[in-house]
């Protein structure tokens, strides 16, 4: 690993270098400024080198940012969908917790009234019985 990093530092200095070279070498005709020795023509290719790097990480950062922000954006966005639906879905389940209670009131009522019949049917035949009973026991006593 150690040599692969090592490879790689070397090749990008050797390419810098070549980059200053050319670019000393390839604008001799393009002379901007007489007093520049090739080592200052190779280091103002260097800083133009940076520049140009730089410019385009900065161009990258914009989109990088621009990107994340519509991320952010569309997340908000599915967000409010969700808790839209989420919504809905309480407001359908409590309607259906409501009518199962409507319904279980008119069940317990109808039971109620089936109860309250039962039992004073009851109470009646247990009355004609008494009745009965009674008439036997003053029957018996003649």
């Amino acid at each position: 690993m150690k040599q692969t990093t090592l490879l790689n530092k070397t090749t990008l200095s050797g390419l810098m270098l070549a980059v200053a070279v050319l670019a000393t070498g390839c604008h001799k005709a393009e002379d901007t400024n007489a007093n520049m020795g090739p080592a200052q023509a190779a280091g103002k290719a260097v800083d133009d080198a940076g520049a140009n790097a730089a410019a385009a990480t900065r161009e990258a950062g914009a989109d990088m940012k621009a990107a994340t922000q519509e991320a952010a954006a569309n997340t908000a966005a599915a967000a409010d969908r969700a808790g839209d639906k989420a919504a809905a879905a309480a407001d359908r389940a409590g309607d259906s917790m409501r009518e199962a209670g409507a319904e279980v009131k008119q069940e317990s009522k109808e039971a109620a009234a089936n109860a309250k019949e039962g039992a004073s049917k009851a109470t009646a035949a247990t009355g004609r019985a008494v009745e009965r009973a009674g008439e036997k026991i003053q029957d018996a006593a003649k």
